[in-house]
């Protein structure tokens, strides 16, 4: 069984790259090329699993002879920094890195005196503001990819871009350098950068009479394959989450959002000035029908999705009764887990499932084709809000370092990328495309990024209209276009009457 299962997730990733390597091509958006060929050590008009594969292991670096450049190696001085690192639930391999970088820094930089903090993810914004309000913030601080907005608008960041720690802006995302501008200026560094890719099961889709091979192209066909397959087999089609204040909402709903044409504000445009509203727009209203058709008129996703998560579709899809969703490439390692610990007549199914599951881009739509920008950023607070004031040269070697290609890809080496683009062609991302199944084609959903709004009402947008919207119309309480007039009102209540 366990040579048929490896002969088939083989033949899977073969007709998966086909179908990728021309699609690829097609799909980056037009805010990526202008910086495509500008001086940048990686091509993202290439970018495809292929281009991926290719430029890994295909460039040597030195790390400290980078950043002696920035700062001198005998550098003595005194640095503080706050960060979320590996908790007690990671992977070892997330602990080892982050072992081995702190022992790589001192080694590196050993006359500075290092205070740093490794908090829990839920706790580190407010640890943050709490200090910050007695002037005993940290000198550095690295946050979840908005996390940062709220405290430039507020005064607390100081600028700070790649030129300043020895990088230059061409290496790094547009998408990511779009989550540190605020006000037309730079406060922060990208550190990783991560989007999600479309899940399918290919015995599933074989079953219902679709091509196991090949997923969705468009979020139309999401709509049509998910009745075919309800119709068919009786089982849910799409994973649709729709949950109020919940995260996994607008990370699954806003790709389709921004397929269809639509915004919260005018994120996805190339120069946003975050002054439009774009969930009552055409595009807005298509994506919040399509999600419609599908619970309302179809049936053909899960019945619970007014109150699922992601993690409320992994049980339906590894007993084979889900058909596709979108999740990171961590989802292929959750499926192995949960097939291991099945017995009986339900590890049949769940060995079926783990070696017919296939990743794919996530579908276009009349736009685009768009998902999450996610990942964190380094920040630096400015001297007034620090106990003690401000190291700067010891900030800037901390983050050369942090940012460098090599430890940019090594401390997000299970469920993220370098946000130096460099990390590509190192060593390390070539080790981690051999370990991490399906990494190539998460990572081809890069140059599709979109970041959420980058102003400080982000998370209520987010996290509470949109899902709201959402709502609103599946239950019926209101209609498509009503729903998405109310959440249009609603950010512009919100944003003082935009």
């Amino acid at each position: 069984m366990k040579n048929s299962r490896n002969r088939a997730a083989e033949a899977g990733r073969q007709s998966r790259r086909q179908v990728l390597t021309s699609s690829v091509a097609l799909a980056l958006a037009a805010s990526m090329m202008s910086t495509a060929v500008h001086a940048q050590s990686v091509d993202i008009s290439k970018w495809s699993p292929e281009y991926v594969r290719s430029i890994a292991g295909t460039e040597e670096v030195n790390t400290a002879a980078e950043c002696s450049k920035v700062v001198p190696l005998d550098y003595k001085g005194r640095l503080t920094y706050w960060y979320t690192g590996p908790s007690d639930a990671e992977p070892e391999i997330t602990k080892q890195m982050d072992k081995e970088f702190w022992v790589a820094w001192k080694a590196t930089y050993p006359n500075i005196q290092t205070d740093a903090q490794n908090i829990n993810y839920n706790d580190l914004l407010d640890k943050f503001r709490t200090a910050l309000l007695g002037n005993a913030g940290p000198m550095v601080v690295r946050l979840q990819i908005l996390g940062g907005v709220e405290f430039a608008a507020k005064g607390y960041l100081q600028e700070l871009k790649p030129e300043d720690v020895g990088y230059k802006t061409a290496d790094f995302w547009p998408g990511a350098l779009k989550s540190v501008t605020y006000d037309g200026k730079t406060y922060g560094i990208p550190t990783n950068n991560e989007t999600m890719a479309f899940i399918w099961n290919a015995k599933i889709f074989k079953d219902a009479g679709l091509d196991g091979d090949k997923p969705p192209a468009t979020w139309d066909e999401v709509v049509k394959d998910s009745k075919q397959i309800h119709d068919k087999l009786g089982i849910a089609g799409y994973g649709l989450v729709a949950k109020q204040n919940a995260g996994n909402t607008p990370f699954r709903f806003m790709p389709q959002l921004w397929a269809y044409g639509g915004a919260a504000l005018d994120e996805a445009d190339p120069a946003p000035t975050y002054k439009n509203i774009g969930l009552n727009s055409p595009g807005a209203k298509a994506a919040l029908q399509a999600a419609y058709d599908m619970y309302v008129r179809d049936k053909s996703v899960p019945v619970s999705a007014l109150t699922n998560t992601q993690n409320e579709n992994q049980g339906p899809f590894i007993a084979g009764q889900l058909a596709m969703m979108i999740a990171h490439p961590a989802e292929y390692a959750k499926m192995v887990d949960l097939a291991s610990k099945a017995t009986g007549a339900d590890k049949k199914v769940a060995d079926a499932v783990v070696a017919n599951m296939r990743y794919g881009l996530i579908p276009e739509g009349p736009a685009r084709r768009a998902v999450v920008f996610g990942g964190s950023n380094i920040h630096v607070l400015k001297p007034e809000y620090v106990d003690g004031g401000t190291d700067e040269m010891a900030v800037k070697a901390l983050i050369c370092m942090w940012t460098s290609p090599e430890w940019s890809t090594r401390l997000n080496w299970v469920g993220s990328n370098p946000g130096n683009l460099r990390g590509f062609k190192t060593k390390w991302m070539k080790e981690r495309l051999e370990q991490i199944k399906f990494l190539d084609v998460t990572t081809s959903m890069l140059p599709n990024g979109i970041p959420f709004p980058v102003v400080p009402e982000a998370p209520e947008i987010m996290n509470i209209i949109v899902p709201d919207m959402l709502q609103n119309a599946l239950t019926g309480k209101m209609t498509v276009d009503a729903a998405a007039d109310d959440a249009a009102a609603k950010v512009k209540a919100l944003l003082g009457g935009l």
